[in-house]
């Protein structure tokens, strides 16, 4: 069965201006930058989007800017989940009205310990409310940040309900577990890996593909990757080198903040190090401990 999504979809860092309003042009720009690099699409608005930092109108003028770049929507994933439901439908009936068919979707989060009846309700509800048949769903499975796991019950209880929906998760936990679990659980389910070294390890045993902070970054390795797992070649470990580094580099410090510094030192502008707060930039002598920590890597593939 062919699963979607598929691929390598990077989790885009979203650079803002000095007002700290979404850069609506550098935005576009990087995501043109990461298709070029070999991804198949942008996951945009998601964690490392800061998405739950902006309004539902700067959501929508992201993902808008994305479009009139030229980017085919079949390419864009954008996250629509957020804590109020009606708000979650609008941001995804405005996906589907610009050719997007295909969201990331949070399960509600604010209220804690809600049992998998209440989760279930309320991916039903906004599925029926939208009633379109365009729409695909992959669901975003984030539990350190959400506090809300996507339990197997639930996946099973969508899947059955509404087959043609509910296409694929996310798995940001980390359990390696979990995620060959649910390959093996759910047949046609895309399980995409959250964090870029488990990319391979997941292909190796039916995975779709990963949505991934580090892309922003490493995008070119992740690609060989996806496109030569089975190889088994001296490229493919040297791939898988840079990846693990770029990664572990990338969480010296708090990962978004990071992430930022080091596209800054690529593209040469400043301007990416901000964020809108309650996340802050690195202070200087962190930020120097970083760039320092970007010993020679192999050159890419």
């Amino acid at each position: 069965m062919d699963l979607h999504p598929k691929g390598v979809f990077c989790a885009a860092l979203t650079p803002l201006n000095a007002d700290l309003t979404p850069d609506l042009g550098a935005f576009a720009g990087h995501c043109r930058h990461l298709l070029d690099e070999g991804c198949d699409g942008i996951a945009l608005l998601g964690t490392t989007g800061e998405a739950n930092s902006f309004s539902g109108i700067e959501r929508r003028a992201l993902l808008e800017s994305a479009i009139k770049a030229g980017i085919a929507p079949s390419q864009l994933l954008p996250g629509t989940g957020v804590m109020a439901l009606t708000e979650t439908i609008e941001l995804t009936r405005h996906a589907l009205s610009l050719g997007v068919s295909t969201v990331v979707m949070l399960p509600p989060f604010y209220y804690k310990d809600v049992s998998d009846d209440g989760v279930y309700a309320s991916y039903s509800e906004i599925v029926q409310r939208i009633a379109d048949p365009r729409l695909k769903v992959v669901l975003y499975h984030i539990p350190q940040m959400s506090h809300q796991p996507i339990s197997h019950a639930v996946i099973g209880r969508l899947r059955a309900q509404y087959p043609a929906v509910f296409v694929g998760i996310k798995d940001s936990s980390g359990d390696f577990a979990n995620m060959t679990a649910m390959i093996e659980k759910f047949e046609g389910l895309a399980v995409l890996a959250g964090a870029d070294p488990l990319l391979l390890p997941l292909l190796k045993k039916g995975g779709a593909g990963c949505i991934t902070a580090t892309s922003n970054l490493v995008a070119r390795d992740l690609a060989y990757v996806f496109r030569h797992f089975n190889d088994g070649d001296a490229a493919l470990d040297t791939a898988q080198n840079r990846i693990i580094r770029a990664r572990e580099r990338a969480s010296l410090f708090p990962q978004i903040a990071s992430l930022k510094v080091l596209l800054a030192q690529r593209t040469g502008r400043d301007g990416w190090r901000r964020l809108r707060p309650p996340l802050l930039p690195l202070p200087q002598e962190n930020i120097d401990k970083l760039l320092a920590a970007g010993t020679a890597l192999p050159e890419a593939v």
